[in-house]
């Protein structure tokens, strides 16, 4: 499968209990086919994909495979700080259905450009999926500069990237690399329109686990290049950008998800969204509706 358009980062629900919310993962995963989401990401960051188990992660993901197989592609979260694991990562995902692994750079150790390189082209051959590079320097410590994504785009198991630096000296850099093998997704909602209007194949979305519908017009405007709409869209979700960037991802769209009565809170080290915000989460939530239906898939 193609990736391409809306990509929604799924969050994980769970219960009051910490347990996962078996019935709310499945109320959002039938929320992304409603909004006309093109691709999920499955343990991800936004999904909490520290704090699950294997056990968790299975689960997590045989059922997106199970609700959405053949409607679109179901990224799974495979990235750890060793190439070794994020190998064996890669294979059980691949064992449990998914179509593509997200691998982000390895967290914490800080390895060279080549250290990267060779990275990313062992889990390539060995993982068993096609392999969408993820670029986050701001949580892992570590930058995928576009000259290494030059040399990794050539892998015919190397798919795409998703590049959540803003920057648009960088997309700019990585969008000369696309092409019908390798495709440039935004990773920022914020600044996803004028990436799109730039040329982005996609945006890996936060905020359309609760606005799959406006996320997916948004994209859409943008990349057939309605530059006057696209803007004004944007512009209609502002506030929505604000909100999320309040607190680290994923606490602010677990607030409104917890409001729309899928999952209840957090796992440690991550606490709900602080007590200043509510009134925010609460005005947002009641316009998710109305928003939700001027854009519907």
């Amino acid at each position: 499968m193609s990736i391409s358009g809306l990509i929604t980062a799924l969050a994980t629900p769970f219960l009051a209990d910490g347990a996962l919310d078996g019935e709310g993962w499945r109320r959002l995963l039938a929320r992304q086919v409603a909004g006309g989401a093109q691709g999920v990401v499955v343990a991800g960051s936004t999904g909490e994909a520290a704090t699950l188990s294997e056990a968790e992660y299975d689960t997590l993901l045989r059922t997106a495979v199970e609700v959405l197989g053949g409607r679109m592609p179901v990224l799974a979260g495979t990235g750890h700080s060793g190439t070794a694991r994020t190998i064996e990562a890669t294979r059980r995902a691949a064992r449990n259905g998914a179509t593509h692994a997200l691998v982000v750079t390895p967290p914490y150790v800080r390895p060279t450009q080549e250290g990267l390189r060779q990275h990313y082209l062992a889990v390539a051959e060995q993982g068993g999926l096609p392999v969408v590079l993820y670029n986050v320097p701001g949580r892992t410590g570590c930058d995928l500069l576009p000259e290494t994504v030059a040399q990794l785009a050539a892998h015919p198991r190397i798919v795409g990237i998703k590049e959540a630096v803003s920057d648009m000296t960088r997309m700019k850099a990585l969008l000369a690399l696309r092409g019908d093998g390798f495709a440039i997704l935004g990773g920022d909602d914020a600044s996803a329109a004028r990436t799109l209007l730039a040329g982005a194949d996609g945006l890996v979305s936060v905020g359309s686990n609760v606005l799959p519908g406006a996320f997916r017009t948004l994209c859409d405007l943008a990349r057939a290049g309605n530059h006057a709409a696209a803007e004004a869209w944007d512009a209609r979700l502002q506030p929505y950008h604000d909100f999320f960037t309040l607190e680290s991802n994923p606490i602010p769209v677990k607030a409104l998800l917890q409001r729309l009565a899928i999952g209840h809170g957090l796992r440690l080290p991550l606490l709900p969204l602080s007590a200043p915000h509510h009134a925010a989460a609460d005005h947002l939530a009641a316009d998710v509706g109305a928003l939700e239906e001027l854009s519907s898939h």
